[in-house]
C-alpha cells in the first residue's frame, strides 16, 4: 500500500467535515418523472458498435437492493442494444476482503465493482487498477457534493458513492418497554443498565453476527471512536500512528463488554444479514432487543421478514428505533461522534467506455430516488434526499446531522492490509483469545509491512 497518503486522507477528511451539509435532507422530489435527461439510460455518450458485456459486482445479496440492481441492469440493456450486463451480488466481507482483491490482482476484474473509499481506493489507485473518472462524471460530482471526497485522490475521482450513512444501535421499542426501559442509553453506563433490565426480563439484549467478522470488529471501532479524541483518530488515519493509549483502552472496554455477556447464544457462529437466524434476523423477529449495525439494516430486516412471510411486502418491523453508540463519560472521545461510511462503485481500468455510462445511470436521480424509496439506504444525490420514506432511515439521517465528527469505518480508513489484521484480532477477542494490547500490536505490525 506504498503511496502518498496525504492527498487521499485530506480528501477523506474534507468529506467527513462537510458531511452534514451534504447529507441533510434537501427536499428533492422522489418522483422519477421530474428527473432531468441525465437520468435517461438512453442518454449515453458512448456508442456500441459491437456486442459488449459489462460485469458488475455488488454487495446486495438480499432484498430490496439485489432486486433493484437487477432491474437497473435490465433497463440499461434495453436502452443499449448490444450491451449485456452480468450483475452479481456477493456477501460484503467476502467481496471486500477476498473476491475483489483477488480479481484485481489476477487481471480478470469485473468492469464495475463495489468501492468503499478511503484506504482501499488509495491502494487500488496505487496498484493501477482503477479508471480515472475525472472529467467523465462532472454532473454526478456536482450532484453528490463533498461526500465524494473519500473516493477521490489528489484531486482525481476514481469512484462514485451511491449511499452514505452512519451506524448505531437498532432496537426493538416493544422489548425495551417490556423491560421497563423508558429512554435510549446516552452513556455506556446507561447501556449496561439497559442490558441488565433486558436480561432480568428474559430478553436477549444484543444480537451480533460475529461469524461474519466485521460486525464484531465494529464494537472495537465504536469504543475507539468514543475513547479517542478526533485528533487521535485523524492521526491514526493519516499516518497509521496508534501510540495513543486510547486504542488500548478501547480494547479494555470491549473486553469488559464481552464479559458482561450481552450477546445472543452462539454469536461466534452467527452470520450478520442472511435469514432469520442471522443477527439482523434475530432483531427483526423479536428474538433480540438490539443490534449494532449500519444504516442499511432496516432494509435488510424488511427483506428477511418478507422471505419469512413468503409475500412481496419488504416493510421493516414497526417496532424499530435507532440511537447512536453511547458516550463514554470521562473519555477523550467526542460524545456526539459517529462512525460511518458509504458504498460506491469503481470502474476497472480496462473496462469498456460504456461501463462509465452504466455507473452514471446508477447515480442518476431516477435510480437514486428508487434507491431511497426502497429503504436500502441513504442516497447521495442531492435530488434524491427527499425520497426516503422509511422513518428508520430518517432517524439515521438525523443522527448524522447531529454528529459533530464522523469517522470513516476503520477498516476502510486504514486500508485492506491493516483492516484485515485488525478485524481478525478483534474477532479473536470475541472468541476469548487475545488482549487489548494484542489488537493494537496486530494493527501496528500490519502497518509496518506497508
Amino acid at each position: 500500500m506504498a503511496r502518498n497518503r496525504k492527498g487521499a486522507i485530506a480528501a477523506s477528511m474534507a468529506a467527513v467535515a462537510l458531511l452534514v451539509s451534504a447529507c441533510t435532507n434537501s427536499g428533492g422530489s422522489s418522483d422519477p418523472t421530474t428527473s432531468d435527461a441525465a437520468a435517461d439510460p438512453t442518454d449515453s455518450g458512448s456508442e456500441v458498435t459491437e456486442p459488449v458485456t459489462i460485469r458488475w459486482w455488488h454487495n446486495g445479496t438480499g432484498e430490496p437492493l439485489n432486486g433493484l440492481w437487477a432491474d437497473v441492469a435490465k433497463e440499461f440493456e434495453a436502452a443499449h442494444p448490444g450491451v449485456t450486463v452480468e450483475v452479481e451480488g456477493f456477501q460484503n466481507e467476502e467481496l471486500q476482503r477476498t473476491l475483489i482483491p483477488n480479481a484485481l490482482t489476477s487481471g480478470d476484474a469485473p468492469d464495475i465493482f463495489q468501492a468503499w473509499g478511503g484506504g482501499e481506493i488509495r491502494d487500488q489507485v496505487a496498484a493501477g487498477h482503477l479508471k480515472d473518472l475525472t472529467g467523465l462524471v462532472d454532473e454526478e460530482l456536482e450532484a453528490i457534493g463533498p461526500t465524494v471526497g473519500g473516493w477521490q485522490l489528489d484531486g482525481k475521482t476514481y469512484a462514485l458513492p451511491f449511499t452514505f450513512g452512519i451506524s448505531g444501535f437498532w432496537y426493538n421499542k416493544d422489548l425495551f418497554a417490556q423491560a421497563g426501559i423508558t429512554d435510549t442509553p446516552k452513556t455506556l453506563d446507561e447501556l449496561y443498565d439497559a442490558i441488565d433490565k433486558l436480561k432480568a426480563a428474559g430478553i436477549t439484549p444484543i444480537a451480533v453476527g460475529a461469524g461474519s467478522g466485521w460486525p464484531a470488529a465494529h464494537y472495537w471501532y465504536h469504543f475507539a471512536l468514543k475513547s479517542c479524541s478526533p485528533e487521535a483518530l485523524q492521526a491514526a488515519q493519516s499516518s497509521l500512528n496508534f501510540d495513543d493509549p486510547c486504542f488500548v483502552e478501547a480494547g479494555k472496554l470491549l473486553q469488559e463488554f464481552i464479559a458482561s455477556e450481552p450477546f445472543n447464544e452462539g454469536f461466534l457462529a452467527t452470520s450478520a444479514q442472511e435469514g432469520a437466524s442471522s443477527s439482523a434476523g434475530l432483531l427483526a423477529t423479536g428474538a433480540a432487543a438490539m443490534e449494532l449495525m449500519g444504516h442499511w439494516n432496516a432494509g435488510v430486516m424488511g427483506g428477511i421478514l418478507r422471505d419469512e412471510r413468503g409475500d412481496e411486502d419488504a416493510t421493516p418491523p414497526e417496532f424499530l428505533g435507532w440511537f447512536n453508540f453511547p458516550a463514554i463519560e470521562g473519555a477523550a472521545g467526542d460524545p456526539t461522534a459517529a462512525l460511518g461510511g458509504g458504498d460506491g462503485f469503481a470502474v476497472y481500468k480496462d473496462a469498456p467506455d460504456i461501463a462509465v455510462e452504466l455507473l452514471k445511470y446508477i447515480l442518476s436521480p431516477e435510480v437514486q430516488n428508487r434507491f431511497g424509496e426502497s429503504g436500502a439506504g441513504i442516497p447521495t444525490h442531492k435530488d434524491a434526499q427527499g425520497s426516503i420514506t422509511d422513518p428508520n432511515l430518517n432517524l439515521v439521517q438525523e443522527g448524522l446531522a447531529n454528529a459533530s465528527f464522523v469517522q470513516l469505518w476503520l477498516d476502510t480508513a486504514y486500508g485492506s492490509v491493516v483492516g484485515t489484521q485488525m478485524n481478525e484480532a478483534i474477532v479473536n477477542m470475541f472468541g476469548g483469545q487475545g488482549t487489548p494490547e494484542g489488537i493494537v500490536d496486530a494493527i501496528k505490525n500490519a502497518a509496518a509491512t506497508l
